[in-house]
């Protein structure tokens, strides 16, 4: 007799919009799972997955409850120095104090005021110097490496001053 092997295609699982979003703006709790508090648990209200939920509920219980921080802490899956800093971050903000910030660096880190003299100096107005070239530039003065983007913004932000 001889033997059928059947082999069926899977799709991949649908993902949850709301899950999507939460991770599109960067409110997702990566640490769900250790959310132990009763109003969390099979609630169509709360979702232990919205961390920005997550982080005013456990601000509530301490402050309008009375519950410990270190309770609260432990029953919402998060440690005791991120409840301190989401008391001072909503104290300061209110709600909004509660979003993600901007990840990464805050302004180009590799662009000294030396090094924006530097250009601003070697750039002719009406000669035609390349990024490249004034990355090359830069590495030979300052033993340096930045990449060409950086320069071109910083050539941007230079014409912009002009302006």
């Amino acid at each position: 007799m001889d033997t059928i092997i059947v082999t069926m295609i899977r799709r991949p699982p649908k993902t949850d919009p709301k899950q999507r979003s939460l991770e599109e703006s960067g409110t997702a709790n990566p640490h769900a799972q250790d959310v132990r508090d009763p109003a969390f648990i099979d609630s169509d209200f709360f979702d232990p997955r919205d961390l920005i939920q997550v982080k005013y509920e456990m601000l509530r219980r301490v402050r309008t409850e009375g519950q410990s921080i270190a309770k609260a802490s432990a029953m919402f899956g998060l440690s005791r120095p991120t409840f301190y800093k989401a008391r001072s971050d909503f104290d300061r903000s209110g709600l909004v104090g509660l979003l993600p910030g901007k990840r990464g660096p805050r302004r180009p880190h590799k662009i000294t005021p030396e090094v924006a003299r530097f250009i601003e100096e070697t750039v002719v107005p009406g000669e035609e110097l390349t990024a490249q070239r004034l990355v090359e530039r830069i590495a030979e003065r300052f033993d340096l490496v930045v990449h060409q983007r950086t320069v071109k913004r910083a050539l941007a932000r230079l014409k912009k001053k002009a302006q």
